[in-house]
């Protein structure tokens, strides 16, 4: 355990801190840390189980997501699941952004009485070469999730 708080005190000069991704439903917003976390080669990574916020997000209400700088100068997704009318969950994702094509994306379902579960904001990593089939590999570098209330339990 020594060892360990001195690892994590050693790296802690080198890295910046994580940044936060704030969701926004109506008039309420939260700010989240990261759910995993990795350094800019992916050899280290941070897994944070307490990191997930809950918001409540009415029936049809939009979500806006907003991302630092630190995130909107990679790519980036959000990868979210919602429940109709029936209960019947769907998983979608948005596009994959663009480096600098933006900071803000407002997720709207798809009927008034869609009901968001949970949505989470990825940060892709630099590609590599997958060592196996050579074919190129987009890896997310760092997750952050947002459950509604009753959607995820910790």
């Amino acid at each position: 355990p020594v060892a360990a708080l001195l690892l994590v005190a050693g790296c802690a000069g080198e890295e910046p801190p994580a940044p936060q991704v704030t969701f926004t439903a109506g008039a309420v917003s939260i700010v989240a840390r990261p759910a995993q976390y990795c350094d800019v080669e992916l050899t280290e990574c941070l897994t944070d189980v307490a990191a997930p916020v809950r918001l409540a997000v009415p029936p049809g209400a939009p979500l806006q997501v907003t991302v630092p700088p630190e995130i909107a100068q990679t790519p980036w997704q959000v990868v979210f699941s919602y429940a109709d009318a029936a209960g019947t969950p769907t998983d979608e994702r948005s596009t994959v952004f663009a480096p600098y094509e933006r900071s803000a994306w407002t997720l709207e379902l798809g009927a008034p009485e869609d009901r968001l579960l949970t949505a989470e904001v990825q940060q892709y990593g630099a590609p590599k070469p997958n060592p196996q089939t050579g074919e190129m590999e987009f890896p997310i570098r760092a997750s952050w999730v947002i459950c509604t209330s009753g959607a995820c339990a910790r």
